[in-house]
């Protein structure tokens, strides 16, 4: 069930109205209906992999009471490693068998060794990358002893499964999400209402901006030996709008029916097009999955490799940003860009003040100063969105190789901007706007209404011009 679908704006005031008017006298009444309406939407993509995250729910759960009760730090640490190897080798097998076996068959055939394609017909469940992570914090956040195991099934099956995070985040911890779920909720006039705009702004940012750049962007990655160079640097700046205006679309979409059921879910994104540097971006740009690899992958490599000193800390950051690749998909372009940014955010080791720009939690006011800064990061990052976007490690540099070529023997093309242009443009007007907007709280009445006007606008043209409506998450697939 999509968040832009009919079936969603049915499901949602259902929900609303049973939650708040028939199973509010009863905190716990209200988590059995939550959680069954969890599943309820989840089965909606398919439903037998409903069993999948019980089983994945029931492990973690039976784990955290297990290394509780365990007498040995031995028996601890075991229970530990079969609960993380477990939901790392589900997600593995869903998500990576058919990119190990082509990675094999190509080196094989490499090495003089010729073999036949072969790929399994593999599934992929939605949101296991984002469900698993939950899991695996939970469990090694009591390992470590930073928090007690639960006792209660149905609160934490809530945790693993609420709705509006379960197939597309944010990563949630249990240390924000489950005491707020543990207590009694009521409803508030205006959390409601902030509820409503973000739900609002962000259908704004995927119907309005996110799907009017996709075909844009498609058909320029899909023709791009067709196109000149600075239409192929459109289609990745559109490309860097789309994703954007799509991911954080759904998580302002995700916090905002939280809100409605009076739960806050940590913020996602921060303005990170405005960052001044790439360890500021990470800071602002999907800072649920930043901050989880922070915990659980940099921290304890950073630890291991400490005796090495920066040499260390440069191994430990290099290999966090490879899983960050890898997490985002089983292809070798994502690996590529997660390299990429890996290199990028090496010379902040070397820089107090670059490691400082990571803790920074408010945007603040932009200076003229600040825009050289600004324009050179979102380079960097929209350089890596060409491996991130092009279906293939070969389409990403033959995008790049003719980008340089074409540009090389016609640079006068930069003064002949294609139609494209445009949308960018706006794109760009949009992001001052979000800021000032939410950042200044100038999310006033008319803009509430006109975002509104916009969004049914664009959803009754898509309507009745195209056949493919709704279009879905671009986070989905991770």
């Amino acid at each position: 069930m999509l968040f832009n679908s009919f079936q969603f704006f049915l499901f949602l005031p259902i929900v609303f109205v049973l939650y708040w008017f028939v199973f509010s006298k009863n905190k716990s009444t209200q988590n059995v209906f939550l959680l069954i309406a969890s599943y309820v939407f989840y089965s909606f993509w398919d439903w037998r992999f409903s069993f999948l995250l019980a089983f994945s729910t029931i492990l973690d759960f039976s784990t955290g009471l297990i290394i509780e009760k365990a007498d040995s730090h031995l028996k601890k640490r075991r229970w530990m490693r079969f609960s993380i190897l477990t939901n790392l080798g589900l997600l593995a097998y869903f998500k990576y068998t058919n990119f190990f076996i082509d990675s094999f068959i190509d080196l094989f055939n490499v090495i003089g060794i010729h073999s036949d394609p072969y790929t399994l017909n593999i599934i992929l469940p939605v949101g296991i990358s984002f469900y698993t992570f939950h899991g695996v914090s939970y469990v090694l956040d009591i390992y470590f002893g930073r928090i007690k195991p639960h006792q209660n099934i149905v609160d934490y099956s809530l945790f693993v499964s609420y709705f509006p995070l379960l197939v597309s985040g944010p990563i949630e911890r249990a240390t924000h999400l489950l005491p707020q779920i543990k207590e009694k909720r009521e409803f508030g006039y205006v959390q409601g209402v902030e509820g409503l705009k973000l739900i609002i702004w962000g259908l704004f940012k995927k119907i309005v901006i996110a799907d009017s750049l996709a075909p844009v962007v498609n058909e320029i990655f899909q023709n791009y030996q067709n196109h000149s160079s600075i239409t192929l640097i459109i289609g990745v700046i559109g490309f860097a709008f789309q994703v954007y205006g799509d991911f954080s679309g759904y998580t302002d979409i995700a916090r905002g029916v939280s809100k409605l059921l009076g739960i806050e879910l940590i913020l996602n994104f921060n303005f990170p097009y405005f960052s001044k540097s790439i360890p500021e971006f990470w800071s602002k740009w999907h800072i649920s999955l930043s901050s989880w690899l922070n915990d659980y992958v940099f921290t304890p490599l950073a630890l291991r490799f400490r005796n090495w000193g920066r040499q260390g800390v440069f191994m430990a950051v290099t290999l966090t940003f490879l899983i960050s690749g890898f997490w985002h998909g089983a292809a070798w372009h994502f690996v590529i860009w997660g390299a990429l940014h890996a290199i990028y955010y090496i010379p902040s080791i070397y820089s107090k003040k670059g490691l400082k720009s990571m803790v920074k939690k408010k945007v603040e006011l932009i200076s003229f100063t600040d825009l050289p800064k600004i324009i050179i990061t979102f380079s960097f990052v929209c350089f890596g969105y060409v491996f991130f976007r092009a279906d293939s490690l070969l389409i990403a540099f033959n995008y790049i190789e003719i980008i340089i070529i074409d540009f090389i023997s016609n640079p006068a093309q930069l003064f002949l901007l294609p139609m494209g242009v445009k949308i960018v443009y706006f794109s760009a007007i949009f992001l001052i706007l979000e800021l000032l907007i939410f950042n200044y709280k100038l999310f006033s009445k008319k803009v509430f209404w006109l975002s509104l006007l916009l969004i049914e606008i664009q959803f009754c043209y898509d309507l009745f011009y195209s056949v493919d409506i709704p279009n879905t998450f671009i986070y989905f697939q991770f």
